[in-house]
């Protein structure tokens, strides 16, 4: 025993007279040997400083309290975010950029500079908050936070609104500016200016808002400051000349950002006195506390437990609970003019608050509404059908609560011969779509069938009129119908001038008619066209980055309807129109569309005990045909000799009962090959 004590006193580098024990339940160290108080060698404090030093042991306890100390002027701040402050030390601003420029990382790092966020609290994306953003790496919802901040001993409440940067999530940003005085434009100082963040900025300018320049990313080896600071000044006309330069990852040039927040964003109007007028600019559903909103008060002033109004609905309801979004929901008791928070009011109709409504006080309203926001126009449409029939009330229901959060997405209900009843779904983009499908069966756990993206077209009728037709097994007869007009999309390409040529090449491919092309500096150049929406629809975006190694990028915008060759190509089996797999393409790609459905279609569809003919139609016209081999048996095995003449009896007999058959035949065509053959139309539409 003696021997053992001397060799641990030589592990922890202890005095041959010094003791130990054992602490019988230690909580942290159970069967770890410490020194006892009563060491007859070095002083214990000296002891414990070189043991911590040795093994990393540190008391929470007095860490804590060194951390407390320690804590930055911004960090302490930041404890006091719900702290109210005069209209005149609030600012409201938002951060625009093209997608991948930064946004969300300057967003993090505003979070943890204003002490908003603790450092043990931090991740990358913190605003981010839907695992499907982490995953991809993008924002694709508007999130706000409440932040402050201590300029020359006055302190400031900054409200934040980090914004997505695809263009398929414009609509998004237009929510968020309309909510705010200013803007910060980030653009990455290696690529410089792209298309969206053109889009953005002209967003910004039409809403009048205050917009401060931040060239980003200066830390990396091909960052270009002083030529996209030029780029910007050329191109969108911003003054540059002040421009901050800064690293949100390396954390250099953020205190100058909030600086110039605090010195350039001008405050909101003092309107406290006047009736509540308070903007819906976001809302999601909660389980248990109903529909949440977030709105920024822009006249009077709002407390918990007051009765408020929704003008557009009519509703009116309690304010159970309001607060601020500082990182996590906080609660307050009373927001005033200029604040941005959020309301649970145990709203459980979707319907009742919607984004763009106003909300005023039930006893005191406001003589009229603000003007909202301007409805989204659907760009894509596709059927969402449920894999199982009796899905669809949660599909429906799931629809309803995803629109309360997306303002963008339309539905309306539809039933297809083939896969029962769904919904046709109108979105932004391709990118939305995927999205929306993806929220659908992860958040509401929901098994879909999707058909193939389509745009609206306008039909022009013989009797004069013009109907909208997005799903092809309602376009009117070739009789009853004069012509088709498609929509049209201006396309704006930013790109390195050596791609230049592969992309006029793609333009030309998709049917478009090209405009211009402006060299906006020495190196890069925009290339405009005119472009059928329907063939922008499929892998355009894709081929355009492969096209230019990703270093283009696209803006786009409709600009109206043109009369177009446009046709309805049906797929016929055994006879029988199968109307889920119409489309409507354009006359000249009727055939190797047609081609290909056969193709896929006869691979696919199991053989029968009689020949069936796939075949691609326009009208009564069949452009490509395949078919498809009957199962049969062989009759001829028991004639081992005699006359022909008894051969060909049989051979006559099974040809008549497979002619029966077939006229009195159905083809089942499986829930896969339907699947397969929208996966197919997605590829080559």
């Amino acid at each position: 025993m003696e021997v053992a004590t001397d060799a641990l006193r030589l592990v922890h580098g202890l005095p041959r007279n010094s003791s130990l024990t054992v602490p019988s339940r230690s909580p942290v160290h159970p069967n770890r040997l410490f020194p006892t108080r009563t060491c007859r060698g070095p002083s214990t404090n000296a002891f414990l400083s070189s043991r911590r030093r040795r093994h990393g042991v540190f008391c929470r306890a007095s860490a804590a309290g060194t951390q407390s100390k320690g804590l930055s002027e911004s960090e302490s701040a930041g404890q006091d975010r719900l702290m109210k402050v005069p209209i005149s030390n609030i600012r409201n601003f938002c951060i625009i950029a093209h997608i991948d420029h930064g946004k969300s990382t300057l967003a993090d790092k505003l979070l943890q500079m204003t002490g908003t966020v603790q450092k043990r609290e931090m991740k990358e994306q913190f605003l981010d908050n839907m695992d499907l953003e982490r995953e991809r790496g993008i924002t694709i919802k508007l999130q706000a936070a409440r932040m402050r901040f201590v300029l020359e001993k006055e302190p400031y409440c900054l409200n934040l609104i980090d914004t997505p940067g695809h263009v398929d999530f414009s609509y998004e940003v237009s929510r968020s500016l309309a909510a705010c005085e200013g803007a910060l434009l980030v653009v990455d100082a290696s690529q410089g200016v792209e298309a969206q963040t053109l889009a953005n900025v002209y967003l910004a300018l039409e809403n009048n808002l205050e917009i401060i320049p931040v060239m980003n990313k200066i830390d990396l080896p091909g960052a270009e400051p002083d030529r996209v600071s030029k780029e910007i000044e050329e191109i969108v006309g911003l003054d540059c000349s002040n421009a901050i330069h800064c690293s949100a990852k390396e954390g250099v040039g953020i205190t100058e950002i909030l600086s110039a927040i605090v010195k350039k964003i001008p405050p909101p109007q003092y309107t406290a006195e006047m009736p509540l007028r308070a903007l819906i600019f976001d809302s999601y559903y909660d389980p248990y506390r109903g529909v949440i909103v977030y709105f920024r008060v822009v006249d009077g002033t709002i407390k918990k437990g007051d009765r408020i109004y929704f003008m557009a609905s009519g509703k009116d309801y309690f304010a159970d609970e309001i607060g601020v979004m500082s990182s996590n929901q906080m609660q307050v008791d009373e927001l005033y003019a200029g604040e941005v928070g959020y309301l649970a009011a145990s709203i459980r109709s979707v319907a009742d608050a919607r984004v763009g409504d106003t909300i005023t006080h039930f006893g005191r309203k406001a003589n009229e509404s603000l003007p909202g926001y301007e409805e989204a126009t659907p760009m894509v449409f596709c059927g969402l059908f449920p894999v199982d029939a009796d899905q669809f009330p949660d599909l429906r229901d799931a629809l309803e609560k995803l629109q309360l959060n997306d303002a963008a997405l339309k539905f309306e209900p539809e039933s297809s011969s083939a896969m029962g009843f769904g919904f046709r779904c109108g979105f932004l983009g391709l990118l939305h779509m995927e999205i929306v499908q993806e929220r659908l069966e992860r958040e509401y756990n929901l098994s879909l069938i999707t058909t193939a993206p389509s745009v609206v077209y306008r039909v022009n009728c013989v009797n004069g009129d013009t109907l909208e037709c997005s799903n092809p097994s309602l376009l009117p007869e070739p009789g009853k119908r004069r012509f088709i007009e498609e929509p049209y999309v201006k396309i704006e390409m930013l790109t390195p001038k050596e791609y230049i040529g592969p992309l006029m090449e793609l333009g030309q491919d998709r049917r478009g008619e090209f405009k211009e092309m402006n060299y906006i500096t020495e190196n890069r150049a925009s290339l405009i066209y005119l472009l059928p929406l329907a063939e922008m629809v499929g892998d355009f975006f894709d081929q355009l980055k492969s096209r230019s190694k990703g270093y283009a990028s696209m803006e786009y915008s409709l600009v109206g309807y043109r009369e177009s060759e446009l046709v309805r190509l049906d797929i016929q089996i055994n006879g029988e129109l199968v109307e889920p797999l119409a489309t409507i393409v354009h006359k000249d790609k009727a055939y190797s569309i047609g081609r290909a459905l056969t193709k896929k279609l006869k691979e696919l569809i199991p053989r029968q005990m009689f020949k069936v003919p796939i075949q691609a139609c326009i009208g009564a016209k069949v452009i490509a045909s395949e078919s498809l081999s009957a199962i049969r048996k062989d009759v001829l095995s028991k004639c081992y000799g005699g006359d022909i003449s008894r051969k060909k009896k049989l051979l006559k007999k099974q040809a008549e009962g497979k002619k029966r058959m077939k006229a009195i035949g159905k083809v089942d065509v499986p829930q896969e090959a339907f699947m397969a053959v929208l996966r197919l139309e997605k590829e080559v539409l």
